[in-house]
């Protein structure tokens, strides 16, 4: 039977929808795949790929011969995974375990395991055995959600040590500070990661997938610093600061002046690398616990005040703070006049204790004295005579000093790869009068820092050759790889060689004289060249603020090392850098020529009488018998010599060491006695000296004669106390002609 048309209208309909329907769907499955396609594949791929990070390691940093000084250990961070959390009550168990284990707050621990992510961090570099206690909580009770994963945490061997060249590292691992701030890219290296494939429930799907994309550890950082350097250095920079109650601090540094290496910078007081947001010094502390806490602004004063303290003992003074140098600048002037040939060694002068220049009146340290009188060049140098200096500059004239002083490159940053370095404060040339000249003359007026006159100074010493300092040696790939290698960089031949001889030869003087102002830092045996430094802080309100400092070079007749330290703010029995300084640069050279393997020059027969240092605090009596060339064996932590071997005025030879006690009822230390017979008595010397013994010799030598030991006073094999004096006789015989 033929439908009706009204029933064919209605199939047609009924078939137009069906049709529409179909049309509309197929749209839609069309839109899904080519337009939306890539979007839903990656919402899918979120679902069922983990990611899992794989920590890169942070390069080490070492000093010049390898020794770590920051390294990376291994740790672990603590995650869960929320979507894996079966019930509130297991979700209550895991909040609750791991808060305890880790010593958390419960109730955020709670809120981290809430959510239905697949990785939320708990707890962040824990310690293997805290680790293991997580995994055998998570064992015990079946939780499938909680997961380790390997991760490093920064570690400073030596704590302390270079921790103002170091830097430190943030919770990220990422560098705050110093070396780890400056080669941060480096040192980082790149992370790798984990990808695997997961079910909806989380579980692994039927067939194993996993990508795996390699961490790239980062780079080793070798250092030019000496292990052995620095910690000479620091011992003494901070022995200065507290004897002499540095109130700004104080700072030292020691450079290779043949090739522009820093072997040692230091500041102190310092910090703990391991934990540099603890404040160190006791004065900081106290300015923090004297501030008020502003409740009407509910502004927390403390914590403020305790940022700006860590932030202080975080700066490396070295390259970051300004000041004027005083009289150490002396010697960039005496180099630039005599390079100039506006004056020279044969120069008079007379010091009547002052000068007036363009009616402004200008005094010299003699001054209360009734000036130095009559003098020669080196002797304004050796006496640091302002009017001497003053007169000097003069002849010299305004567009050299400044020429001289652009050339020494005090008017730019030296370039050394830290950060936070200053720009010099200096008069320019436009600007500088006759009373500028003359005060600029001797180190007042211009500020700059640290390592710019130092490098200044090495150049006025190594020949005229003024280089750029470095602080970094090599950079070593996690293959191996050298990557960069830095070799000395010459900016600038200042002066002559001819210059720089007599510039040495006038700071042996200073230190060599008996009357230089430089003696206390001389050291028996060592041909040492320095200059001190007593600069007022013209910029503060405090009339007493001044700056100690000296400066010492050596081996003066080939100059290797130079040693700078200055004490800010120092509050002792003196201003003056000849008498708070000097002597702990001694100290310092003293300690680093024996190690680079500058032999000391004594005669054979050369004897020193013991000084009596007993009842002394240990640092008087290193100053006493190091300035000798004594060396020392300390024993005991006490702060006061008890007693001594051998005892003060006993005759020994130079070089010899002096056991000092400084606990009551210590254990003697004991040695034998070596055969000292049929050797000449600088043998005798180092024989006795690798025994920890000392000798006084009998008889002498002379020009055409060959002296060899012929009897030792306590025989060969004996045990005797360390620092038991053994006389050893010499007899000479004619040398054939």
């Amino acid at each position: 039977m033929r439908p009706s048309r009204k029933m064919q209208r209605h199939i047609v309909a009924f078939g137009a929808a069906i049709l529409l329907v179909f049309v509309v769907l197929i749209a839609n499955i069309l839109r899904i795949l080519v337009v939306k396609g890539d979007e839903l594949e990656q919402r899918a791929l979120s679902q069922q790929l983990r990611e899992t990070t794989i920590s890169a390691a942070r390069g080490d940093i070492t000093d010049s011969s390898g020794v770590v000084l920051a390294t990376s250990n291994t740790v672990w961070n603590i995650y869960v995974s929320p979507a894996d959390i079966k019930s509130d009550e297991q979700r209550e168990g895991i909040a609750k375990g791991l808060s305890e284990i880790l010593g958390l707050d419960y109730n955020e621990t709670l809120e981290k395991c809430k959510g239905d992510n697949y990785y939320s961090v708990i707890a962040k570099k824990i310690e293997k055995t805290t680790v293991d206690k997580v995994l055998e909580f998570a064992s015990d009770n079946d939780y499938k959600a909680i997961h380790t994963e390997e991760t490093t945490k920064r570690y400073y061997p030596y704590n302390e040590l270079a921790a103002s060249v170091l830097g430190f590292v943030g919770t990220d691992n990422q560098g705050l500070n110093g070396i780890e701030s400056y080669f941060d890219s480096y040192l980082s290296g790149t992370d790798g990661k984990s990808v695997s494939l997961v079910n909806a429930k989380s579980g692994g799907i039927e067939y194993d997938y996993e990508r795996l994309y390699e961490a790239e550890d980062g780079a080793t950082i070798e250092l030019t610093i000496d292990y052995n350097i620095q910690s000479f250095v620091e011992k003494y920079l901070q022995e200065a600061v507290e004897e002499h109650n540095a109130a700004k601090r104080g700072a030292c540094i020691a450079i290779d002046v043949k090739t522009g290496d820093v072997l040692a910078m230091a500041t102190a007081p310092g910090f703990n690398c391991n934990d540099p947001f603890t404040i160190y010094d006791d004065d900081a502390q106290a300015r923090i616990d004297a501030t008020v806490d502003d409740l009407a602004t509910e502004e927390d004063e403390k914590a403020e005040a305790k940022t700006a303290e860590q932030i202080l003992q975080w700066k490396n003074k070295a390259i970051t703070e300004l000041y004027e140098p005083g009289s150490v600048f002396k010697i960039l002037t005496a180099a630039a006049c005599l390079e100039e040939g506006t004056s020279s060694m044969a120069d008079t002068f007379f010091c009547s204790g002052y000068s007036v220049v363009s009616g402004v009146t200008i005094k010299c340290s003699s001054y209360s004295k009734g000036g130095h009188g009559a003098e020669d060049f080196t002797d304004i140098m050796k006496y640091s005579c302002n009017v001497g200096f003053m007169e000097i500059a003069s002849k010299l004239g305004a567009f050299q000093f400044t020429r001289y002083y652009n050339a020494f490159g005090l008017t730019e940053k030296t370039g050394i790869e830290l950060p936070g370095e200053e720009s010099s404060i200096y008069v320019s040339y436009e600007d500088m009068g006759t009373v500028e000249l003359a005060s600029s003359s001797f180190g007042q007026t211009n500020k700059m820092s640290m390592i710019e006159l130092g490098m200044a100074v090495a150049a006025c010493v190594n020949g005229g050759y003024l280089y750029k300092p470095q602080i970094v040696s090599r950079i070593i790939d996690a293959n191996g790889n050298v990557i960069v290698n830095n070799q000395p960089e010459l900016v600038r031949q200042v002066i002559s060689n001819s210059t720089s001889q007599k510039i040495c030869e006038i700071l042996e003087h200073v230190v060599a004289d008996s009357d230089g102002t430089g003696k206390n830092a001389y050291v028996n045996g060592y041909r040492i060249g320095g200059k001190s430094g007593t600069a007022q802080k013209l910029d503060s309100t405090d009339t007493s603020a001044y700056v100690a400092s000296f400066l010492a070079v050596a081996p003066i007749d080939d100059p290797q090392i130079l040693v700078y330290m200055i004490l800010d703010e120092a509050h002792s029995y003196s201003v003056y850098g000849s008498n708070l300084v000097a002597p702990y640069v001694g100290k310092i050279m003293a300690d680093a020529l024996p190690y680079l393997g500058v032999e000391p020059s004594y005669a054979d027969d050369a004897q020193v009488s013991v000084s009596w240092v007993t009842g002394k605090t240990t640092i008087d009596a290193e100053t006493a018998l190091v300035k000798k060339g004594l060396k020392l064996n300390i024993i005991g932590n006490g702060t006061s010599v008890v007693s001594q071997f051998p005892t003060g005025g006993t005759s020994v030879s130079a070089g010899s060491t002096i056991t000092l006690y400084t606990e009551e009822g210590g254990d003697k230390q004991m040695t034998t006695v070596p055969n000292l017979v049929g050797v000449t008595a600088s043998t005798v010397n180092k024989i006795a000296t690798n025994s920890q013994l000392n000798i006084t010799i009998i008889g002498t030598s002379t020009s055409d004669t060959v002296t060899k030991s012929v009897s030792q006073s306590i025989p060969a094999g004996e045990s005797v106390e360390v620092g038991t004096v053994i006389e050893v006789q010499f007899q000479s015989t004619i040398v054939d002609e």
